[in-house]
């Protein structure tokens, strides 16, 4: 695997590309060769969470990470689906316009969710599934997350998003040091790069507001147990022990009880929400494992 420096967000890595589907155009970063695997973000992230990963993985797979809708660069219409069920949807068109039979799917935070789905309602699409810290059947959110969903529905989180942009320092503080082991990490390139989409206009803060609503898609991940517990896709958990966003014992013990196909559970010692980017070659080098020896 190639050096990866999860510092550096090199504009030359991995340009942007779109693709015009029904819920919008789809921005999506594509690096390597190879079997397609599919990477999905965070919240507020974009896909660029997923590039130093992608840069590791390049010389055995190609990468290709999206920008979920009302995140990052890609242009969404105004009517379309926020839940996680819309989510997976518009990665099936996206892969249909891509010429894209089956993925290995890797999902983080938002991504991890939408990825449960989508492994649920697309099982042939999906050649193996691996999750890292996410939302799981009925064992979230907490009362961490809870306070941001209220936040954002009050108005409190996107003034501080606002606040953040003017004052990335205290995007390190109030909102890094929550997700990254360093704090630090959410540096003042971050802060833009993932938090000025959202609110570049009223339209997007509300799309955002309208994307944070999770009860639809809480209902939709629990509702997806049954496809779950059935399924014979390759899995794997990631999981950081340090994450105070979803917690891990009851994460874990429901996902090791009724995730089909599941392979092994891999902790991460004190690691946060965000570890892919904070951590890629810690991710990157269990990728490589566990596609070596479920799907080749």
């Amino acid at each position: 695997m190639s050096p990866a420096n999860p510092r550096a967000m090199p504009d030359g890595i991995a340009s942007i590309a779109y693709v015009d589907t029904p819920p919008g155009e789809i921005a999506y970063r594509e690096l390597g060769e190879g079997p397609v695997a599919l990477f999905l973000h965070g919240l507020p992230l974009s896909g660029e969470e997923w590039l130093p990963v992608m840069h590791d993985l390049a010389d055995v797979r190609r990468c290709i990470a999206p920008d979920q809708l009302a995140l990052g660069a890609t242009r969404p219409r105004s009517d379309c689906d926020l839940s996680y069920e819309g989510q997976a949807r518009m990665l099936l068109d996206l892969l249909e316009r891509l010429g894209i039979p089956a993925v290995d799917l890797v999902g983080n935070d938002t991504g991890g969710g939408v990825a449960q789905i989508f492994a649920a309602r697309y099982p042939r699409h999906v050649r193996s599934l691996t999750l890292t810290n996410c939302e799981v059947h009925d064992c979230w959110p907490n009362a961490l997350l809870k306070r941001f969903y209220a936040g954002v529905a009050d108005g409190s989180v996107p003034a501080l998003l606002k606040n953040a942009l003017a004052e990335p320092a205290l995007a390190a503080e109030h909102l890094g040091a929550l997700v990254y082991e360093d704090a630090a990490f959410f540096d003042a390139e971050r802060v833009q790069r993932y938090l000025a989409p959202i609110v570049e206009t009223e339209e997007r803060l509300a799309m955002f507001a309208k994307l944070c609503e999770w009860r639809p898609s809480r209902e939709q991940i629990m509702r997806a147990a049954g496809a779950q517990r059935t399924s014979n896709v390759p899995a794997q958990v990631i999981w950081g022990t340090g994450d105070v966003v979803f917690d891990a014992e009851p994460s874990l013990q429901w996902l090791g009880e009724n995730l089909g196909g599941l392979r092994r559970i891999v902790r991460v010692p004190r690691a946060k929400l965000f570890f892919p980017e904070e951590h890629p070659r810690v991710v990157s080098t269990l990728l490589a494992e566990f596609w070596g020896a479920s799907v080749g």
